[in-house]
C-alpha cells in the first residue's frame, strides 16, 4: 500500500500508533480498586485498557462497577507526566508515519484519549510532526462510531466530500466510525484475534503495520492482512 493510495489517513492514538508500559496501567488500575473497593486482575487490566472483550461499559457492569463512577475516578488517579514518561510508539507504526509525512500527505488523529493525557503523550513523544490535525473527543465533539469527530478532523485537514479516505485503529469503534463517514478501515490486531475472542470486521485487517509497508510480518497466516467487502451505505456500531 502507498500512501498516495488515499487522500488523507486517520490514525487513533492508543494501541495503535503508541501504547504504554503495563507498570502504569497496573498503578492506576490499583489506585482506582482501592477506591471503588474492587481488586482489578492482570487480566482484567489488560481487557479493559485495550478494550479486548466488547465494550469496556459492559465489562464494568458485569464486575458490579458503575462506569460513570468507575471513569470518574480513574481520570482523577491518571498521571499526565507519568503517563506520558510510560508510553511508547509502535515501531511499525514509526516507519509508516515516517513514510506519510515524507509523502506529505494528510494525516489526522481522532482519539478517545482525553486531551489532558493525549497531547502530553505526544509532546513527550516528539510525535506531533507527524499530525496535521489531532482531535481527543469530549462530550461535545461526540465518541466512535459516531462520525462526527471524524468529519471534524476531514474538515480540519480541508478534505473535499469526495476524497479517498482511510483510517486506522485497533478498536471495532475505529472502524465503525470510519465507514460510518465513508471511509475504508484496517484493523491492526495487536493481541491476535484468538486473544480478542473475535474477529473485527474491516476493509483491511492487519497484526501490525509491516504488511502496509510492503514488509512480511512474522505472523501466523490467520492473522495476515484480509479485505472484506461491506455493502455501501453501512452504518455500523462498535464498543466504547
Amino acid at each position: 500500500m502507498r500512501p498516495e493510495e488515499y487522500d488523507v489517513w486517520l490514525f487513533d492514538l492508543d494501541g495503535t500508533v503508541v501504547d504504554c508500559e503495563p507498570s502504569y496501567a497496573r498503578g492506576v488500575f490499583d489506585r482506582t480498586g482501592d477506591r471503588l473497593g474492587y481488586d482489578f486482575s492482570d487480566r482484567q487490566i489488560e481487557d479493559l485498557w485495550h478494550g479486548l472483550t466488547g465494550t469496556r461499559n459492559d465489562h464494568l457492569r458485569g464486575c458490579g462497577i458503575e462506569p460513570e463512577r468507575f471513569w470518574t475516578v480513574f481520570h482523577d488517579e491518571e498521571d499526565p507526566e507519568k503517563r506520558a514518561a510510560a508510553s511508547y510508539v509502535y515501531d511499525d507504526a514509526r516507519r509508516l508515519l515516517d513514510r506519510l509525512h515524507a509523502a506529505d500527505v494528510p494525516v489526522g488523529v481522532v482519539t478517545h484519549c482525553a486531551a489532558f493525557l493525549a497531547y502530553p503523550v505526544i509532546e513527550r513523544l516528539a510525535i506531533g510532526d507527524w499530525f496535521d490535525a489531532v482531535l481527543a473527543c469530549d462530550e461535545a465533539t461526540g465518541f466512535k462510531p459516531d462520525p462526527a469527530p471524524v468529519r471534524q478532523v476531514l474538515d480540519e485537514l480541508g478534505v473535499d466530500d469526495d476524497a479517498d479516505g482511510i483510517m486506522l485503529g485497533d478498536g471495532e469503534s475505529d472502524v465503525a466510525a470510519a465507514w460510518n463517514a465513508g471511509l475504508d478501515a484496517v484493523h491492526v490486531e495487536r493481541h491476535g484475534y484468538a486473544r480478542r475472542g473475535r474477529c473485527v470486521r474491516a476493509d483491511y485487517r492487519v497484526p501490525d503495520f509491516e504488511e502496509l509497508l510492503g514488509v512480511a510480518s512474522p505472523t501466523p497466516p490467520e492473522y495476515t492482512a484480509a479485505s472484506e467487502a461491506r455493502e455501501p451505505g453501512d452504518v455500523v456500531s462498535g464498543p466504547d
